[in-house]
């Protein structure tokens, strides 16, 4: 199988309804075969059986799982079916649904005054904000601009003040300790 055949509108529309008549066909054919089974076990007699209901019950039990397994092949061709809808919906088609969203975006855009470049229009409107809380100057991108750096101001100063007896700064951290010589 070429899959870059497969994997065209032709190549996947006459691949599913293959898949799809193989699935019908063979759904067909068991429930013939389930009918000929039915009938064929509902009429016969096995030792033991006291009348024809055991023989029905019997051939019941034998049809249900034929049944079941027409009823999974039909359900089957329905999902070969469905599949080829989503591969021409969710493959095929998204290029052209995308650019049409965005052919109605940048309309949309276009109708509020974004199609420029809504960076610089941000940029813009930022500015003017800034111009209209800060009397009037304009502060710049506040992106790009460095933020000032903080000044440390200390809730307590008094706890740093010098001693009463100390008028000097002290030049050496030695000099605290000179009364502690195995320290230096």
């Amino acid at each position: 199988m070429d899959m870059d055949a497969l994997m065209t509108e032709q190549g996947m529309r006459t691949w599913t309804e293959t898949e799809r008549d193989e699935n019908t066909n063979a759904a067909t054919q068991l429930g013939q075969m389930a009918q000929i089974i039915k009938a064929r076990i509902a009429n016969t007699h096995i030792d033991g059986d006291k009348n024809a209901g055991h023989a029905r019950r019997r051939a019941a039990k034998v049809v249900r799982r034929l049944n079941r397994a027409i009823r999974h092949l039909e359900r089957a061709a329905a999902e070969m079916e469905a599949c080829n809808a989503v591969y021409v919906r969710e493959v095929l088609e998204l290029p052209e649904r995308r650019r049409r969203e965005l052919e109605r975006t940048e309309a949309r855009r276009g109708r509020l005054g974004l199609a420029g470049g809504v960076h610089e229009t941000v940029t813009r409107s930022l500015d003017a904000s800034a111009r209209a809380f800060n009397g009037g100057q304009s502060i710049g991108n506040p992106q790009v601009t460095a933020a000032p750096q903080p000044q440390y101001v200390h809730p307590y100063p008094q706890q740093f003040t010098q001693p009463t007896g100390m008028q000097q700064p002290v030049q050496d951290i030695r000099d605290l300790f000179q009364d502690f010589p195995e320290a230096l």
